[in-house]
């Protein structure tokens, strides 16, 4: 089924106004908060990486290998191509990881080093690396133009997007930065992951042939960042059971979305 019949702009603006605004709208709380516990913080996590993880698998990686079947007419051909992509999102995300200069709230610093870098731009590269792959999911369903691949998509960020984007800016108030720096910092990570959106709608809106290979490339770009930075952020303060069922809640949450929205 067809997404819209108006213009393509108007499914870009979509794009980037979903994926800007989740985030901020999760950072609101920060003026009528100063912090949350630990724990909570965790179960947020939980739940943002179970969305995601819901996301990858049921938003992006099966519409990837249907849509490969019915370009390739070969279940092996269409799985060996969505493999590889998801392998390329996974690569390319951890080679970013590695030269781009970032620090993480618990993780520390990573990347290439960096002294003349202030840290909150440390702390807000970080996020950017984070958010891109998020976008880009977003815009490549918007560019399928169909409404069983995007809805659930756009849906299932923005979902994950609020509590991620409380958790951003409660963490830099915790390390001293103030409401407008913590405002600013989610602001930036919105805007790149709009950035995501907007690059991975251009690509497969003006060739179709992308899109199975987009869609499993932004699933192994979040995949790395699921299990590459989500997962271990989890299992380092002692909340694992309590982050693990936020966890098992999102997946499930996204898998409802997903099937009933389809």
């Amino acid at each position: 089924m067809i997404l819209f019949s108006n213009s393509f702009f108007d499914i870009i603006a979509i794009g980037v106004f979903v994926t800007f605004f989740a985030s901020c709208i999760g950072a609101l709380p920060i003026f009528f908060t100063k912090n949350i516990s630990i724990k909570v913080r965790d179960i947020l996590i939980g739940i943002s990486a179970g969305v995601m993880l819901g996301a990858v698998c049921f938003s992006l990686l099966n519409p990837a290998i249907a849509i490969a079947e019915t370009k390739f007419h070969s279940k092996l051909y269409s799985a060996g191509y969505v493999s590889l992509f998801v392998i390329l999102g996974s690569l390319g995300l951890s080679f970013f990881n590695k030269i781009i200069p970032h620090e993480h709230f618990l993780k520390g610093r990573e990347g290439m080093e960096s002294k003349s870098l202030k840290r909150i731009w440390l702390f807000i590269l970080a996020i950017t690396i984070h958010n891109f792959p998020e976008g880009l999911a977003v815009g490549v369903g918007l560019g399928s133009g169909e409404v069983n691949i995007a809805l659930p998509i756009i849906i299932g960020i923005a979902l994950q997007d609020i509590p991620e984007g409380l958790v951003v800016a409660l963490s830099l108030k915790a390390y001293g930065f103030s409401n407008r720096y913590a405002i600013n910092a989610t602001l930036i990570a919105g805007f790149a992951e709009s950035i995501g959106a907007l690059l991975g709608c251009l690509a497969t809106s003006f060739s179709h042939s992308l899109l199975p290979g987009g869609l499993a490339l932004a699933g192994g770009a979040m995949l790395y960042v699921i299990c590459g930075e989500m997962i271990p952020e989890l299992h380092r303060s002692g909340n694992e059971a309590k982050a693990t069922a936020g966890f098992i809640f999102g997946f499930v949450l996204m898998m409802f979305l997903d099937v009933g929205l389809s």
